[in-house]
């Protein structure tokens, strides 16, 4: 019950707060604006299918590439990271070990 009255929530506030942004004329002008190319867009992706999936392709493969891309640079951030603390657990493992050596 509670997941259902927050969603409901944020679906009525997703709403209320749209319409309370169209009292400005030039939300409204930018909106129908939009809404102008999204109906050419769909229109002419509905009589051409092909190339809808084709754009759809393209940007499926260039988002592909650049999450695998971002991941390889955080795994590549996160081995330095690593490395750097291994340095320094051991060095101050080996600085531990002298004092123990010199106090015997």
């Amino acid at each position: 019950m509670g997941k259902q009255n927050l969603f409901i929530g944020v679906i009525a506030g997703a709403i209320a707060g749209g319409l309370v942004s169209l009292f400005s004329r030039d939300t409204r002008a930018y909106t129908k604006q939009k809404m102008s190319v999204v109906k050419d867009r769909s229109g002419y992706y509905a009589k051409n299918p092909s190339d809808a999936v084709k754009t759809a392709r393209t940007r499926f493969d260039s988002f592909n590439k650049k999450l695998t891309s971002g991941t390889e640079n955080a795994l590549k951030a996160l081995d330095q990271v690593e490395n750097s603390l291994d340095k320094y657990v051991n060095k101050k493992q080996g600085k531990q070990e002298q004092l123990e050596d010199s106090s015997k």
